[in-house]
């Protein structure tokens, strides 16, 4: 029989498509807590990220809601992909843990030649002792292993014991309209060593599933810059039979979830303020479904990211949000292209929902620049 070739999607179908799978097309109403789920975490670099992703996706969210949902261990603040912190469900801290494990292994390797002198399992189960006995911030850390190894990186240090025991930062930090240092402990003393054992081992092919449906039609490549991981070609080939392919414009080859929304790709895309770091910018090898070639290097400064906004699903320009001592709040929006009339009143509501979500106010939105070298 014939081989059927894959039709292309153009990059305005991805568009759409990934914006559906983020609840970014329309406002989804959703417990916060399934939409966490759903979107297989939220980048949390940053304390806030995660409040302002969820409130640009859902329909009648409130801080409070994830905040309540921290305090009662439900979601937790953990590295996982690419080693970075993300804000996850308690169930999927446990399960994708030993799946990122390898991305953490390849950390400690590569400071393996700072460590001279130290035995990584003596470290690893110093560091357990440490942050089991009570919550321990990285400087508490550092300062213990310094003292048996004072010839070591301190930085080596730090990062081999991030990357060695499964860590959380507990609560109050994360917490909206709270303040609370870095501290961490283990899985096994914040959700309880029981829960932790009964943990359902999960397969490459589960979260291969469940990165489609979150951020699909994508390649291989494009899941393994999303989690960090190599060599998951195996996983989608296993799954080959139970998936649909298409090619990019490129012909790079997609797979996704027969029945996952593919919307029209000229359905209308409101505007949206994203977080700096949000997932839907750093989930894929090519990003250009979402981000202009011309605009690819001005939504971040050194290793730092500009929050960003979508005006037709695309990124259009970078906001900031200064909040003044009195309560009132400005947002600055620096377009990088001029914006028409009717798009300056849409960003000006979509910001006005925004912060009247979170719970802030009076604002003023403005046009204008913050950051000259964007």
């Amino acid at each position: 029989m014939a081989s059927t070739t894959p039709p292309v999607l153009s990059l305005r179908a991805l568009n759409r498509a990934t914006l559906a799978r983020q609840l970014l097309l329309r406002r989804t109403r959703m417990p916060a807590k399934d939409a966490v789920r759903h979107l297989v975490g939220l980048q949390a670099q940053n304390t806030k990220p995660p409040y302002h992703a969820l409130a640009a996706r859902l329909d009648g969210f409130r801080p409070e809601e994830l905040s309540g949902l921290m305090e009662r261990r439900e979601v937790a603040r953990v590295v996982t992909m690419r080693s970075t912190l993300h804000t996850h469900t308690a169930d999927d801290v446990l399960a994708l843990g030993p799946f990122t494990r390898p991305v953490g292994d390849r950390g400690v390797r590569q400071f393996r030649k700072r460590l001279t002198g130290v035995d990584v399992d003596v470290l690893t189960a110093l560091v357990r002792e440490l942050v089991e006995e009570r919550p321990r911030t990285p400087k508490e850390i550092r300062e213990v292993l310094l003292e048996r190894w004072p010839d070591a990186d301190p930085l080596a240090l730090t990062v081999t014991a991030r990357c060695s025991l499964p860590l959380v930062q507990v609560t109050p930090r994360g917490l909206w309209d709270r303040s609370g240092q870095v501290e961490l402990t283990t899985t096994d003393v914040w959700f309880g060593p029981q829960r932790v054992r009964e943990a359902p081992p999960v397969r490459p092919e589960d979260v291969v599933l469940r990165y489609l449906a979150a951020f699909g039609p994508a390649s291989v490549k494009d899941m393994q810059t999303w989690c960090g991981l190599t060599r998951l070609q195996d996983a989608f080939e296993r799954l080959r039979p139970r998936l649909v392919t298409f090619r990019d414009p490129r012909g790079t080859e997609l797979f996704d979830l027969p029945d996952a929304p593919r919307p029209d790709p000229d359905t209308p895309a409101p505007p949206r303020f994203l977080p700096e770091f949000d997932n839907l910018l750093l989930s894929h090898a090519d990003r250009s479904r979402v981000v202009p070639t011309e605009y690819r290097d001005r939504t971040w400064k050194g290793n730092q990211a500009y929050r960003t906004f979508l005006v037709d699903g695309l990124v259009a320009g970078i906001w900031a949000l200064d909040e003044g001592r009195d309560g009132a709040v400005t947002v600055t929006v620096q377009p990088f292209a001029p914006l028409t009339g009717a798009q300056r009143d849409a960003l000006t509501d979509e910001a006005g929902y925004v912060l009247t979500t979170l719970g802030r106010g009076p604002f003023d939105v403005r046009i204008g620049t913050f950051a000259a070298d964007a």
